[in-house]
Formats: C-alpha cells, structure tokens, sequence
C-alpha cells in the first residue's frame, strides 16, 4: 500500500455510526477503531450496544473489548491504543477508520495532551496522605492555582490528584508545568472528520427503541452479573444504562420507569455530544446516514 489513509466518523449516540463504519471499511480496505468509553470494557456488551462479533464480520475492531470494568483507563491509554493501531494497518496495508461517540479522545488525538512527569513513590505516599482529606487538599491547590482548579470539582478526586502529584513532584503549579510542557498532537496530517446529522425526534425514537430492546435483551442480567463481580465501585458503573438499572434493582423503579429514564438519559448525551461535535471540530462533512454512504462511495483507497 503506498498510502496509508484514515478518517473520523463521529455522531451522537444511536444515529447509526456502527452500521455506517462496518460498511466503509469494507468498502475501503479499513481497520476500525472505536472512540467509546464503555465499548472498552469486557463483559459490558448489552449496555454499550457495542457491535457484536457477527457484525464486525471479517473487519478488525480495536478500541473494543480491551479492559475488565475494574481496570483504569485514561485518554493517555487510548492514545497508546492509536499508535499500536496505526501500526497494525501498516503492517497489513489497511486504512483506518476512527469511530464513535466519546469525541474527546478523537479531540485529544488531534490536539495532543501534556506528557505528565514520572512520580516518585515518596511523592505517592504523600499525596495519598494529603488526599484523605480531599475538601482540604482541593482548597490548598486552589490558593496555589486558583485559574485551573476553577476548572474542577471539589469532589473530582482523580483530577485532583493528578494535580496535587504534579506539584509535589516538579515543585510547579499545574497552569505553570503545563505551560512549560505543552501538548503535542498525536495526529499532525489533516483528517477528514465525518458527522452524521440526524432529526431530533427520529433519534429519540431510535433510543428508546434501542432501550427496550436491551432490556428484553438482558440488560438487568448483565448489570447484576457486572455488580456480583466488580461490585459498584469502577467508574464504569456509573455510566448511563447501568446507573438506572442499579437503581431498579435498588426497587427505585419499575421496569416501564427504568425504560422511560435510559431513554431520558441517553437523549440527554446524545445532545451533549452533537454540542460538543459542533463547537469542537471545524470543516466537517456533515450529512444523513446515506449521504454519507455516498461520500464513502466516492473514495478510492483500494
């Protein structure tokens, strides 16, 4: 292969991307990799509607089946993900087909993060001591660093952390490391971003179909067995889907309630994520399910 080509797809959730990107990558010699935060995970296959293996066919996924619900997984990871990808399409002449509907990862490829400096155990230790008390620690960082722990909860203990070993480690303020290491952009070439437009109401329609189907599926089944096994601790388990149906175990909801709030709930996202879509990424091709077929149609990267 003399060139090796890739492309976004990106959509909110249940406009059809999974079909879309199936039939693009047969149709363009592709690999597929998934931009979905619960698709990663083993075990969690009803609620993250990830594709199943009779979808996928003869086309390799990555990004898919990657992490048990209690391994931790950051965008650094996904990052990881993307080149080991990259090298299996060179190494197998296939295209690449980036898809799916956690935009942020798609957004970090393209403008880069900050490689964060290797902490000592000494400094572990201390931030594990400091964060005991997080309300008190989140009000230290603050009056060091009052313009970027504006930018976070109190109660967000992961990126407070992560801010508390910067310092500790470097001696630097996070707004002044980050200055000092800016990010670098995972992908340099320009790429061509795909965003499949869809009427509000149809796409409600779809997810609440989409609902009832899982939880005739066996989606109650699948969160008992994940909360048996991995309890509700992973952060995994606070995803849409999952939440609601621990509630209804919890006797919170009945069942037609449980339908109606995923329902709810995830047209909520799929909103958040056309927003997102649209303020973060320029020159996109925008279209319907079958526009954008057309568009693919129209590539020649055999």
């Amino acid at each position: 292969m003399k060139t090796f080509r890739q492309l976004a797809l990106i959509g909110p959730t249940a406009s059809g991307k999974t079909a879309l990107s199936i039939d693009a990558a047969n149709k363009l010699n592709a690999h597929i990799l998934s931009l979905d935060s619960l698709s990663l995970y083993k075990e969690i296959d009803i609620t993250s509607a990830k594709p199943s293996l009779e979808e996928r066919g003869d086309i390799k996924h990555f990004g898919i089946d990657m992490l048990y619900p209690n391994e931790p997984f950051d965008v650094t990871t996904f990052i990881g993900l993307y080149h080991e990808v990259i090298a299996h399409c060179l190494q197998e002449e296939k295209n690449l087909i980036i898809v799916g509907g956690t935009s942020f990862y798609l957004k970090m490829l393209i403008e880069g993060i900050s490689s964060l400096p290797k902490i000592d155990e000494q400094t572990k230790q201390q931030a594990n001591e400091m964060l005991r008390e997080l309300q008190k620690t989140y009000v230290y960082l603050h009056r060091l660093d009052a313009g970027y722990m504006s930018q976070i909860e109190a109660t967000d203990s992961y990126r407070i952390e992560k801010a508390l070993l910067i310092y500790l480690q470097t001696g630097l303020t996070p707004s002044e490391y980050f200055k000092r290491n800016p990010p670098q952009p995972t992908i340099t070439e320009p790429l061509p971003i795909y965003q499949i437009e869809i009427d509000k109401q149809c796409l409600r329609e779809r997810i609440a179909l989409r609902t009832k189907l899982m939880v005739e599926n066996g989606l109650i089944d699948e969160i008992c067995m994940l909360e048996h096994k991995y309890t509700r601790t992973p952060n995994c388990m606070g995803a849409i889907g999952i939440k609601e149906t621990l509630s209804y175990l919890d006797g919170i909801y009945d069942k037609t309630m449980l339908i109606e709030k995923i329902t709810t709930n995830t047209a909520r996202l799929a909103k958040r994520q056309t927003t997102f879509n649209t303020s973060q990424f320029k020159d996109v091709i925008k279209g319907s399910v079958d526009v954008l077929a057309q568009h693919f149609d129209a590539l020649n990267w055999h």
